[in-house]
This record gives structure tokens, C-alpha cells and sequence, in this order.
């Protein structure tokens, strides 16, 4: 069946949307994708969400910004989808089901509290087709992470390339989540910060929404004491799975010095791809493919650090395995979506830590 899933992440870049051939287990075929990126004004907006949703303790509750916030969310999901069904002139009675992850202003799993802003129901309604959403709430509530959730969608797409085993799948948005598959269930857990503190950084001090392509950071200097320093938080050695919120390592927590732009850049960098190779002795075993997608896989200062920190490992871009970095994440979603209709297991044991393999999700009906 065709599904299309919608992705607002962490950075708060914009929307992703993707289409997607799937039966929830195996991948039939890839279609359209598209973008709508967030103007500063809306940007603004969602950084002042993510501001009052770190008081929320009712998930349902939206004061504030909160409100306006969520009513935007929801129109903009929809003008993204009505345009790109107009642009790709697809049918709406040819999709089975729009996957809708809603935007994230709060995520503490140790206390059973996760908020996505955005109306699954309304959105149903604007689109006349059926959308699946609040894909974490079950998960948290049960004792799970509830985050990552795609990396049932990772171990379907590792199915389709040749690459050395264990393969490792990591995604980095706002926060990087890595998925190790080597046969049976997926491993899975978030590996710290990922472009979240390097775009925040690049905003306070220039105006810019992040270092393009790397550029600051290549003429950086890393300074490796302060690495080690936020590396030695109690989160990067605790045993997987295990989940962040995207402001966990805000730089009041971490005590960020008065780099330069050039070293800030290069030393949040550091910081991330130090991140992601400390999580390797948590996994099974290390892996020997490491495959980038998410914003980070457009960086390619980012990538050479991680191809340096990941050695002797290879590490390449999805989009040099065929697959798309950009929208990972939205075709998930869509993947998610028709499981969530299937009635199949979304999160796992050893992705989120709940008890058994589990449902999401709920689906509204138009």
C-alpha cells in the first residue's frame, strides 16, 4: 500500500514529506519526497514552544505559545501534504495512510512524559485521509523510551544493501540515534547531541541557521578537554536503549566556553561524532558499516570526523547506499504508519526498553 509520512524534527529546519510502497514489513518501492522549509518567524515560534513545553507536566496541557504553536503544526503538515499531492499528482484515494510525527516540544521518559504538538484528528479532517500520530505516547507510558522510533524502519532498509555485518544506521538531526542490525530484533538508542548544540551555537553568534556544510568547523580548532569533559556525563555511559531531550545538553548545562565561531563550530562537531563513537561499546558488538542520514550527512566536516572516530569501520551517506538522507525520517513515518495500521510492533525491547514488542499510535479517521 502507498503511505506518506511527515517528519518536523529537532533542528527545526522545516518539514519533510515522502511517499512510500510498503505491506509495514517490507520496503516495496520509494516515491516522491518533498520539503517545506520554516521561515525565521516560524522557526522563532517553535524555539519559543520548545521553551514553555519544558514546564509542561500534563501532556494534553498547551498554554502559552503552546497553543498557537500547536494550531501551527497542524496547518502547515496539511499545506505540505495538499502540495505535494498537487506537485506529484497523486491521488488521495491512492494513500492508505498519512504517518504524522507532530512536532516534539518535551521528551522525559523517566517521567512518563513525552508532548508532540499537533493535531492528528484535525489534520484527518482537513485531508479526508486517514493519519496515524502520537506514534510515542504508549511506549513512554509503559516504561519505554519511546524514542528512537525508526529503527524497525532502519533494519528494513539494511535488508536491501550488501554491506559487511553489523551494520550501524545513524540518524542526525537535533539529536543523532544510532540502530545497530545484525539479524534478530534491532539495537537502538540516542547517542547525544547531534546538529542540535552546533546549530544553536551558529545562531547565537552569527545569525545563521547552521555552519553549511561544515565550513566554520573545518577552520576550527577542537578543543578536546571540553569534549571529554561533556563526555563525562552520566548518560554517555549508561547501556542502551536510552533516549534525550533535544535541550539535555543546553549550553547552560554544559558550561559552554567563548569559543570563536571557527572552534565552537569544530568543537560542538567534535562533540558529536565523539558521541556517536563512545556509544560503540555499548552495542553488541562494533559495527563494521556505519550509514549517515539526517542533516549531519550533508556536513562533510561532521563526516570526516566520524570516518576518524569510527575507525577502521567504513562510514558513507545514505545517500551513497541509495537511499535518501534527507528523508529518512518522513519515509519512517509513512512505515510506521501502515504498522500502526497493521496492528505490528513499533518499538522493541532493546530499542526502547519496554517489556515486549509494541503497538503505537493512533489512527484518526477522516
Amino acid at each position: 500500500m502507498r503511505a506518506i509520512g511527515l517528519m518536523s524534527g529537532t533542528s527545526l529546519d522545516g518539514v519533510d514529506v515522502a511517499l512510500i510502497e510498503t505491506d509495514g514489513v517490507r520496503i516495496a518501492g520509494f516515491g516522491p519526497v518533498g520539503y517545506r522549509p520554516y521561515s525565521d518567524g516560524e522557526r522563532a515560534l517553535l524555539r519559543q514552544a520548545l521553551a514553555d513545553g519544558a514546564a509542561l507536566t500534563d501532556r494534553t496541557a498547551r498554554p502559552g505559545v503552546l497553543a498557537e504553536a500547536d494550531v501551527f503544526i497542524t496547518r502547515v503538515h496539511a499545506e505540505t501534504v495538499e502540495a505535494f499531492l498537487e506537485a506529484e499528482t497523486i491521488d488521495r484515494a491512492d494513500v492508505a495512510v498519512v504517518g504524522f510525527h507532530g512536532q516534539t516540544v518535551l521528551h522525559r521518559p523517566a517521567s512518563r512524559l513525552t508532548v508532540q504538538i499537533g493535531d492528528g484528528a484535525a489534520l484527518a479532517r482537513r485531508l479526508g485521509m486517514p493519519v496515524a500520530y502520537d506514534f510515542r505516547a504508549a511506549d513512554v507510558a509503559a516504561g519505554g523510551q519511546g524514542a528512537p522510533l525508526v529503527p524497525v524502519f532502519h533494519q528494513a532498509l539494511a535488508r536491501s544493501i550488501t554491506r559487511p555485518h553489523p551494520i550501524a544506521v545513524l540518524n542526525v538531526g537535533g539529536v543523532a540515534n544510532v540502530t545497530f542490525v545484525n539479524g534478530g530484533d534491532p539495537v537502538a538508542c540516542d547517542t547525544g547531541p547531534g546538529n542540535a548544540l552546533i546549530d544553536d551555537f551558529m545562531r547565537a553568534r552569527t545569525g545563521a541557521p547552521l555552519d553549511r556544510d561544515g565550513d566554520e568547523a573545518a577552520r576550527g580548532i577542537v578543543d578536546e578537554g571540553f569534549v571529554e569533559r561533556v563526555l563525562a556525563h552520566a548518560f554517555f555511559d549508561q547501556a542502551c536503549p536510552k533516549s534525550l531531550d533535544r535541550n539535555a545538553f543546553a549550553f547552560a548545562n554544559i558550561g559552554l566556553p567563548d569559543f570563536t565561531v571557527a572552534n565552537g563550530a569544530a568543537t560542538l562537531s567534535a562533540l558529536t561524532a565523539a558521541s556517536v563513537a563512545r556509544v560503540v561499546k555499548r552495542l553488541p558488538e562494533p559495527p563494521r558499516s556505519w550509514i549517515v542520514a539526517g542533516g549531519g550527512a550533508r556536513n562533510p566536516t561532521l563526516m570526516k570526523m566520524l570516518c576518524d572516530r569510527l575507525y577502521p569501520a567504513t562510514v558513507e551517506t545514505a545517500d551513497a547506499v541509495g537511499w535518501s538522507s534527507q528523508s529518512i525520517e518522513a519515509q519512517a513515518f509513512a512505515y510506521l504508519a501502515v504498522r500502526t495500521q497493521q496492528g505490528l510492533p513499533i518499538t522493541y525491547p532493546l530499542t526502547t526498553g519496554v517489556n515486549e514488542p509494541m503497538t503505537g499510535g493512533l489512527v484518526a479517521q477522516p
